[in-house]
């Protein structure tokens, strides 16, 4: 028996993995590390929501063999700063400024 437990970053990063948890919870029970391999596979379909299992550390005392994990990363723009990412998607108009914009036109300095 290979227990393995879903991390967030998996459930995040990859739709199929998330709608599993939604309805069967976060532990799953295999056979194998092998069959838990397999399973992990056919979640991420060869496209950019990859999920791969990874082996507990032998000092993990948890009940579970291994994780289900992924790197929770979108590219280089959700790695960038908010002032950056908003300048990359063809803006620098943040919320910020809505606000007040808004306050002023209830007439609140």
């Amino acid at each position: 028996m290979f227990v393995v437990d879903i991390k967030p970053s998996a459930r995040k990063r990859n739709g199929k993995v998330g709608r599993a948890v939604n309805r069967e919870g976060s532990l799953r029970e295999f056979e194998s590390r092998q069959a838990a391999e397999t399973w992990a596979n056919k979640l991420s379909g060869g496209g950019r929501d990859h999920v791969w299992i990874k082996a507990a550390h032998p000092q993990d005392h948890s009940a579970v063999d291994g994780y289900l994990v992924s790197r929770n990363t979108r590219g280089q723009l959700e790695a960038a700063y908010d002032k950056r990412r908003r300048r990359l998607r063809g803006g620098d108009q943040s919320n910020q400024q809505a606000l007040e914009d808004e306050l002023t036109s209830f007439g609140i300095d």
